[in-house]
């Protein structure tokens, strides 16, 4: 009779003194069973390029799910043999152990085992699946206690008058740890052995059912003495139970491990383990989803496959560009390189690359942070940055392409501080003086532009930087990072949208920028002024197959299509007759493009932004390192004092030449738009 109020979650008061345990058990049980219904085990999530092919691999658990098929016999028969001889007689519960522990509790006697299968599979799922994130939880459901085991109990009859024993066995087999990240006799197969659980053999098989007991204790790689004999009484017990001949224990005992060398062997868990070329592309479409509504920890265990955009041959020619520039191990210096494909219904990134690495290692030029997405150049885009104040001219109506604008040497622009009486801007060289607003886009004297955004409006001018693309950039503060608010310095409290209101430096580009929207820009201008977010997700589609919506935010027409053909038009000098033609000849590039180079004022940055065909480009070479200093040209370019430093035109244009000419090896040249009349003169 005891043991049938048992198997029912109860116990008689005079029994053992639980006056109240009954209903407090029934309660709990039916509540634990909806969270064991509704939770599913954590999965693998596969990231991959947009022809299919895997890039990285994200997971908290590293998990194989298989099937009861897919379960060697022998796994099957070592695991019962050594956790539950009974399995396949039995309801779900050991009557004789669970009427022995409840005894030997209620007299103050130490609380006794024999959890069958079904009871380990309910406390595996509650410890690794329902409670995983709870590290509270996970403690209540270990704990030595009657409550625990009769919950543990009635759970298990549900299962097993629920679930065949086969299915029992093979989901107690996927849940179950085995040691570290190796979770379920899947992964288990393949991290110790290079197997599948369809081909595990006695020894292997021995050897991963003495696992689940205690992992750590049992680690081959750690314990090899504990493992080898706890492996070899599995297959005694084997030998009781009589699932193997004695006769072929002795060799199977003889055997070695055999476990994989330097194991277990998984897979990187995170984008640290993408390739070379693909590591911050993987980072950003993490990032990305998390802002669409995913969070880390369901990307990490939803079993999800992530298609991205990412182009593998544009991936591939572009980090190869930006390490024969700058070698990945240099010291001091990055070199950024993002291509976004432009349209009116949507900006696909295509590559993100830098000659450093994702990853933790320094040494071999690895950086843990994406500074290809953030605004991790602290430095700045330079004089690119002017593409946005002739943006902001030309839809006010201050100046056209063709207006001539005041460009003496030097001058000193007022400014609505009470700081400074006037910001005094100077010439690099000898330029005309006017100069047209086409000219300039050319050859970038400063203090026509700074003239120019002085006449606009500094509110236009970054109104205008939001638009074409600088959305997350201008969110940051001036040292690239969230603003404190109470931090007392403005550089650091405020963003820079709010930052550089009244400093007229923002169109020469000093400040932190982000260059996976600088080449965003470049889209939006090559979109006929359609600004989209840069997306880097085709398609997610979830552990059974299902498409998994990805919320997006909607395109924009930000700049009347007039105006991106006109700037279009003003910024295709650049490669023919401004600061990057030197390079372009060298390489000898003569397609119709558009582009703008940037230097920062000690070089400690420079940039090129443009586009061409269907590619839309930034590559910026900048200071990373703890010692910035002035960057220089040559083979390789490095950090020194060399006088006359590094331009966008001579270190940030030569990777997009050589990029894209082999990129566009035998594609047909495609125009650039012609200008329109009614942007080519000042409105008023």
């Amino acid at each position: 009779m005891l043991a049938g109020i048992l198997v029912a979650g109860t116990m008689a008061p005079a029994a053992i003194g639980a006056g109240l345990l009954s209903n407090q058990v029934s309660d709990s049980v039916d509540a634990i069973s909806a969270q064991l219904a509704a939770a599913e085990p954590p999965l693998t999530t596969t990231v991959t390029d947009r022809d299919g092919t895997p890039i990285a691999t994200l997971y908290a658990q590293y998990r194989l799910p298989v099937t009861a098929a897919g379960i060697a016999t022998t796994m099957k028969a070592a695991i019962i043999a050594v956790e539950d001889r009974r399995f396949y007689t039995e309801g779900g519960v050991d009557l004789q152990g669970m009427l022995r522990a409840a005894v030997n509790d209620s007299t103050g006697g130490a609380l006794q085992g024999a959890s069958t299968i079904t009871q380990q599979y309910v406390k595996n799922y509650l410890v690794n699946v329902v409670d995983r994130n709870d590290p509270a939880a996970q403690q209540a459901d270990r704990e030595d206690s009657v409550a625990r085991k009769l919950r543990e109990a009635k759970m298990a009859v549900q299962l097993n008058d629920t679930m065949s024993k086969d299915d029992i066995l093979a989901d107690y087999l996927n849940v179950v740890e085995f040691s570290g990240t190796v979770y379920g006799v899947g992964a288990a197969a393949k991290a110790y052995f290079g197997t599948t659980a369809d081909k595990l053999t006695v020894p292997q098989a021995a050897l991963l059912a003495g696992m689940v007991n205690n992992p750590s204790v049992y680690n081959p790689y750690t314990h090899p003495g504990r493992a080898l004999q706890r492996r070899n009484l599995v297959i005694d017990d084997m030998v009781t139970n009589g699932s193997l001949p004695a006769s072929y224990a002795a060799t199977a005992k003889a055997a070695p491990l055999g476990v994989l060398p330097d194991g277990p062997v998984t897979p990187p868990g995170t984008c640290m383990g993408a390739a070379p070329d693909a590591g911050f592309f993987c980072a950003y479409a993490e990032s990305y989803l998390v802002r669409a509504g995913f969070t880390a920890d369901r990307l990490a265990t939803g079993g999800y496959t992530i298609k991205t955009t990412l182009d593998p041959r544009v991936s591939q020619v572009t980090k190869d560009a930006v390490d024969a520039n700058v070698p990945t191990t240099q010291d001091g210096v990055a070199n950024t390189f993002a291509v976004v494909q432009p349209g009116p219904t949507g900006h696909q990134v295509l590559a993100m690359v830098a000659n450093r690495n994702y990853g933790t290692d320094p040494a071999r030029g690895e950086t843990s942070t994406d500074i290809v997405a953030g605004a991790s150049n602290e430095f700045g885009a330079g004089s690119s940055f002017k593409i946005f104040t002739s943006a902001a001219a030309l839809v006010t109506g201050k100046a056209g392409l063709e207006t001539p604008l005041p460009n003496p040497d030097s001058q000193c622009f007022p400014v609505p501080d009470a700081h400074a009486s006037c910001y005094t801007v100077h010439n690099d060289g000898h330029y005309a003086d006017p100069i047209t607003l086409a000219d300039g886009l050319a050859t970038s004297p400063n203090v026509a532009f700074v003239g120019l955004e002085s006449q606009v409006g500094m509110p236009a001018v970054l109104d205008m930087a939001y638009k074409l693309g600088l959305r997350n950039t201008l969110a940051t503060n001036d040292a690239g990072g969230t603003p404190d608010p109470k931090s007392p310095n403005p550089q650091y409290n405020q963003p820079q949208s709010q930052y550089f209101r009244n400093l007229l430096s923002f169109t020469l580009g000093n400040s932190p920028v982000s260059p996976l929207e600088m080449a965003n820009v470049s889209a939006t201008l090559m979109s006929g002024g359609v600004w989209c977010p840069p997306n880097p997700i085709l398609s997610v589609t979830d552990r059974n197959g299902n498409a998994v919506p990805v919320p997006q935010q909607a395109c924009e027409q930000v700049i009347p299509a007039g105006v991106a053909n006109t700037l279009e038009a003003g910024l295709s000098k650049d490669t023919t007759s401004g600061t990057s033609a030197e390079a372009a000849r060298a390489a000898g590039w003569n397609r119709p493009d558009i582009g703008k180079t940037g230097t920062t004022q000690q070089s400690e940055s420079v940039a090129f932004v443009g586009g061409v065909n269907d590619y839309a480009v930034s590559s910026m070479v900048f200071a990373d390192g703890p010692h910035p200093r002035e960057i220089c040209p040559g083979t390789p370019v490095h950090l020194g004092d060399c006088g006359h430093g590094a331009f966008g035109g001579t270190v940030a244009a030569p990777p997009y030449f050589h990029a894209m000419s082999e990129l566009l090896a035998g594609v047909p040249d495609k125009p650039i738009p012609a200008p329109d009349p009614a942007y080519l003169t000042a409105r008023g």
